[in-house]
């Protein structure tokens, strides 16, 4: 196990005794859930075995929001830890308070009980069975998300409850109830958000590189394109919140939403410009400082990106929850249910804990085990994540915002990669020309690499047309035999997660339907 330098690796009774206080804190949120929900919810429902169904189905979705937290709200606060712009205690503070605003704030009064519409519920025989498929489908997701922070894999609870609904729901009411072309969709959606999100994050990090990094003033070009950044970014997160933070309170159209977010865009680059150049001047010209710029923007970013999550997905943890409370009452099945406030207290506060107690794992998958991330780096995968959201949300595509947080930090990884590659080139070019002219030694081709590497980006420029011009005179090429490619990217992990994504619908879907011939067999077989 890496530890920082300096100091020791934790002793394994020390680690032991830390999971063992998570575990009790976890164990004591559900207990507290049940006592609950025992106590003051239940009383109003006249069949026994209702209440019942209704108690175990609260725990479960205690337990199933203590999973979303765990796994997926390290996607927005992943980036910000690992640039260094918060502490992971600070950025958990910081998520703990925002995705509970969101879901409490705009989590909605009404939940669509079979999310993405992935089965029919009108097939389900009666609302016992419904009721059993729910919690099946439940316990199946919340099962498999806590098998994927276990092994590190940040995956999409949308797709493990979606999962879990399409096997349970298949139990239930046979192959027919499935809508397959919404499958399908889901299955392009592994290829499509990571895509996407990379690609959008690898260009503008490449942009930056190009029109700010890559000049000898870099403060300079930084006091004219880093409000235009922020101005952009504004622009992004004002019509994401639009569009999905405040989806269930106002309902705004695309159009509508990028109206809103162009004049915030204006608003924030003619505030941010004189701070930016005022800043400026107290700044070295380094990649450091221009780096500095982008603290601020990130934070507000990450608690940008966890209000809207909190507001949207705690509906993976009541929406089941809320669906069996409503069948329970009403014995009736519906494909929306009212969400009680209890419902979503036991949503949002499950997710903050989960958040606390073992976020920190996935936080750190994210943000520096994947690939290393700087301010500028993080910036660009925040600013991906929510121009991905507008699209898809604009063309209708199933993106996971699991998918396109961990693709746009795999697609600055391997930009990286490319533009490292490409400078290893140079660097050989210059080593192979010098050790080849007369009386050169490989010592003093070396100094001169140093030089060379040390050099601004103008001079590097004019070194490289220089011995460009020298090989067109003498009509040679240079075989650049010894450049290499360093490695930036962890690929066992990004084959783990790869692997995590593509199961995640089929495990949660399999376990769900054999809980679901469990329950029935179970209460069936009963007197």
């Amino acid at each position: 196990m890496l530890t920082p330098k300096n100091k020791p690796a934790p002793s394994p009774s020390i680690v032991r005794g830390d999971e063992a206080i998570r575990l009790f804190l976890a164990i004591a949120f559900l207990a507290a859930v049940h006592f609950f929900v025992t106590g003051s919810i239940i009383d109003d429902v006249a069949d026994p075995t209702g209440r019942i169904f209704l108690m175990i189905a609260a725990v479960v979705g205690g337990y199933m929001a203590l999973n979303i937290g765990a796994n997926d709200v390290a996607n927005n606060i992943g980036p910000v830890v690992g640039s260094g712009a918060l502490t992971i205690t600070a950025a958990i503070f910081l998520a703990f308070f925002f995705e509970g605003a969101g879901a409490l704030i705009a989590g909605g009064d009404v939940v669509n009980t079979i999310k993405k519409g992935i089965i029919d519920p009108s097939l389900i025989p009666d609302s016992q069975s419904f009721v059993w498929a729910m919690l099946a489908a439940l316990f199946a997701a919340a099962v498999w998300l806590n098998v994927a922070t276990a092994i590190g894999a940040p995956v999409s609870t949308t797709h493990s409850i979606v999962g879990g609904v399409l096997g349970a729901g298949i139990a239930a009411g046979g192959w027919a109830i499935a809508d397959w072309s919404k499958v399908q969709q889901i299955v392009a959606s592994w290829v499509i958000s990571p895509a996407l999100g990379g690609l959008i994050a690898a260009a503008f990090l490449y942009g930056i590189k190009r029109s700010i990094i890559y000049k000898d003033d870099m403060l300079a070009a930084g006091k004219n394109r880093v409000p235009i950044l922020l101005g952009i970014m504004a622009w992004a997160f004002t019509s994401y919140i639009c569009l999905k933070g405040i989806k269930k309170l106002i309902k705004i159209d695309t159009p509508t939403a990028l109206g809103i977010g162009f004049v915030a865009a204006i608003a924030v680059f003619f505030f941010t410009r004189p701070i930016i150049i005022k800043t400026s001047t107290k700044l070295e010209n380094k990649r450091e400082s221009i780096d500095g710029l982008f603290v601020i923007p990130l934070i507000i970013g990450a608690c940008f990106l966890s209000f809207a999550h909190g507001a949207n997905d705690v509906a993976n943890a009541i929406g089941p929850l809320a669906a069996i409370n409503e069948a329970v009452r009403s014995a009736e099945i519906a494909s929306k249910a009212a969400i009680p406030l209890w419902v979503m207290g036991i949503g949002a506060l499950g997710i903050a804990v989960g958040l606390a107690l073992y976020g920190p794992k996935l936080v750190r998958t994210v943000g520096t085990e994947i690939t290393e991330l700087d301010m500028i780096r993080a910036f660009c995968v925040s600013l991906a994540a929510a121009i991905t959201v507008i699209i898809a949300t604009h063309f209708g595509l199933p993106v996971s915002s699991t998918h396109i947080a961990v693709g746009a930090i795999f697609g600055v990884g391997f930009l990286r990669e490319a533009l490292s590659y490409r400078y290893n080139q140079k660097l050989e070019l210059v080593r192979e020309y010098m050790s080849e002219k007369k009386n050169q030694t490989e010592e003093t081709a070396a100094e001169f690499v140093r030089i060379f590497d040390d050099a601004s980006i103008s001079e590097k420029q004019r070194i490289l047309d220089e011995l460009k011009e020298e090989d067109r005179r003498h009509g040679r090429r240079k075989k650049l035999k010894r450049a290499y490619r360093e490695k930036l990217v962890q690929r066992s992990l990004l084959i783990k997660i790869i692997i995590a994504w593509v199961v995640t619908v089929p495990i949660s879907a399999m376990f769900a339907a054999a809980l679901f011939y469990m329950i029935r067999g179970f209460m069936v077989g009963m007197p």
